[in-house]
């Protein structure tokens, strides 16, 4: 049971914090509640890019790695569709450099056209390498467009293409900080050894000053129920053929959210996992594969995709997969079978949660969806999952009219 502080700022700014004596050093981690679905779809990407911004100069301080590095620090950011999310670990002795650090980029950002220019420029790169010259790289701008025709999560965080971030202006940029980049519209969570109310004074001192801004109600388009099957074939340059196979199911805070993820081990966690075990080891179908959910906060994606074995072509391999899904939809699961996966989240919530750093994290993601404190439930709410309750999650998922299917080939 993780013990949690918590207090809102006068600006709106929200602490979360849980102290760990068992370590010497403090995490400090900003989430800000803003992703890529918060982006205009002719201006994708800035999310991504103020992940790289944010650590080009902030309005007293040029040099934000430099600091960091001196104090014995370390820090990094990453940006999903729902939030941008940045962590520091300091000396316990030194953490008053963390929220100062912290409290002056969510202050206000040094906005220059020659910092612009250099962290777009990374922007453009990591597009073209990671999604453009790279093997698969196209598949997520792919499958989320076929997935989703109104939401916007039919973009991938990176964005939609390069030229949105080339064009992207400075005024734009600016516009978009003072937005979102807001006490009331960020969590703060620390840990580690650092007492509550050094936390609060320290937070006081440092992030009470900052104004709160006139951040506006999120009010995205809702994505309509897919009807119909969905099919796209490309070909590639690639070594392989891929299948990518993808169901709508439900937001994060559903009591089903749990039940998609059970399923997707069920499926593919481990050599004895069923679609390993029948169709890696025992058919050969696929050289690999696997199921996932994507973890979204809105109406998420269950993905089963797997490069295919020699000698199969993709519609062996997708009925196969259906095989694997009608099965799970008409078969009850066995009672050692399910209790293997619970074991297996149980044992993984204890170890995240040992690191403060992890803690920092998941303690200002549960705060976004909820409260802090649901991260002590989690365990339990995987332990109530019944053999049922997935079939019948499962009659309701995987129908032909809710599936997105592209076939990736190889050219000949």
């Amino acid at each position: 049971m993780i013990e949690i502080n918590r207090k809102t700022l006068a600006n709106g700014l929200r602490i979360v914090h849980s102290e760990d004596t068992n370590t010497q050093m403090v995490a400090l981690n900003v989430l800000y509640n803003v992703g890529a679905r918060d982006e205009h779809p002719e201006h994708t990407g800035f999310a991504h890019l103020f992940e790289h911004l944010m650590f080009g100069g902030s309005v007293n301080i040029p040099d934000y790695d430099a600091y960091v590095q001196s104090a014995g620090g370390e820090n990094n950011a990453w940006t999903n569709n729902d939030i941008t999310n940045y962590y520091i670990t300091l000396p316990r002795q030194n953490v008053e450099i963390g929220f100062w650090l912290e409290s002056d980029r969510m202050l206000s950002l040094d906005f220059s056209e020659r910092s612009l220019e250099v962290q777009r420029n990374v922007v453009i790169e990591e597009f073209k390498q990671r999604n453009l010259n790279q093997p698969y790289g196209d598949i997520g701008h792919l499958v989320r467009g076929l997935v989703y025709q109104n939401h916007p999560y039919q973009w991938p965080t990176i964005g939609k293409e390069p030229s949105h971030i080339e064009n992207a202006t400075l005024d734009e940029v600016k516009d978009f900080f003072f937005r979102f980049y807001a006490p009331n519209n960020a969590i703060l969570a620390v840990t580690g050894n650092i007492s509550f109310e050094d936390t609060l004074a320290l937070a006081e001192k440092w992030f009470g000053p900052i104004p709160r801004r006139n951040v506006q109600p999120r009010n995205l388009p809702v994505e309509p129920v897919q009807t119909e099957e969905r099919r796209l074939t490309v070909e590639r340059n690639v070594p392989v053929d891929a299948l990518h196979m993808v169901f709508h199911k439900c937001d994060r805070l559903h009591p089903d959210y749990h039940v998609y993820d059970m399923m997707s081990d069920l499926l593919s966690a481990g050599r004895s996992s069923r679609l390993i075990q029948r169709l890696v080891i025992e058919r050969q179908v696929f050289g690999s594969v696997d199921a996932y959910i994507s973890g979204s906060i809105d109406a998420g994606m269950f993905y089963v995709v797997g490069k295919l074995a020699p000698g199969i072509t993709l519609e062996e391999a997708e009925t196969a997969v259906w095989q694997e899904l009608e099965a799970m939809k008409t078969d009850t699961i066995a009672e050692e079978e399910l209790e293997k996966v619970k074991n297996r989240y149980e044992s993984e919530q204890i170890f995240s949660n040992i690191n403060y750093l992890n803690v920092a994290t998941n303690l200002a993601f549960f705060e976004l969806i909820g409260q802090a404190e649901d991260i002590n439930h989690e365990v339990a709410k995987y332990r109530a999952v019944t053999a049922q309750r997935i079939k019948e999650v499962a009659q309701r998922t995987f129908v032909r009219e809710n599936c997105s299917v592209l076939y990736y080939k190889a050219k000949p």
